[in-house]
């Protein structure tokens, strides 16, 4: 028997079989989840590591370099990214997807432990991160001025911009990338 003979036949279970339908419609609607990105684990791990008052050039030579080379022969790597800025060099390892990334974190982690004395001893220690969906940055901004020095500028996102945004609720981090800080040298005689 076919569903369009059940239904003429039966229209009273035709229309309660309609309603179930709907209703299992709706309350699955109200249930699905919407999200701007994918609930997904990429298999990737960030090395960032900060050095206060060092040029770009210098990040890539004595730490980027260094721990290119010392992740490099890890299973799995299906690349590596690097970039080095002024006083931050980071290092991105993406595997394949059946690596686990617990694993491949432990591994590069046990790398750039191996490395660390051949870093600078000023530099801050390398932060091992696992990739994830939820912790990726939603809002970039951008400063210039052509009124003000970038020592003034990054002073002023410092010490105004930063505690400010970082009060609005579901703001987990504010950071500042590329900025410029005052420094001194002082030689003793």
């Amino acid at each position: 028997m076919r569903i369009s003979e059940l239904s003429v036949r039966r229209p009273v279970f035709a229309t309660v079989l309609s309603m179930l339908l709907v209703i299992f419609g709706l309350v699955s609607l109200q249930r699905l989840s919407v999200r701007e990105y994918p609930d997904i684990d990429r298999p990737t791990v960030t090395v960032t590591t900060a050095y206060r008052g060092a040029s770009a050039a210098i990040i890539e030579t004595k730490i980027t370099q260094i721990i290119e080379d010392s992740v490099a022969g890890i299973e799995g790597i299906l690349k590596i990214e690097s970039d080095s800025e002024d006083e931050r060099s980071q290092v991105r390892i993406e595997f394949d997807v059946n690596r686990d990334v617990d694993a491949a974190a432990n591994d590069v982690r046990d790398r750039v432990a191996r490395v660390m004395r051949g870093l600078p001893s000023e530099a801050d220690p390398p932060q091992i991160v696992k990739a994830d969906a939820n912790a990726d940055s939603v809002v970039t901004l951008a400063f210039s001025s052509d009124s003000i020095s970038m020592l003034e500028l990054t002073d002023y996102a410092e010490r105004n911009i930063v505690d400010r945004m970082s009060t609005v609720p579901g703001v987990a981090s504010v950071g500042i990338v590329g900025g410029r800080r005052y420094s001194m040298r002082i030689w003793i005689d």
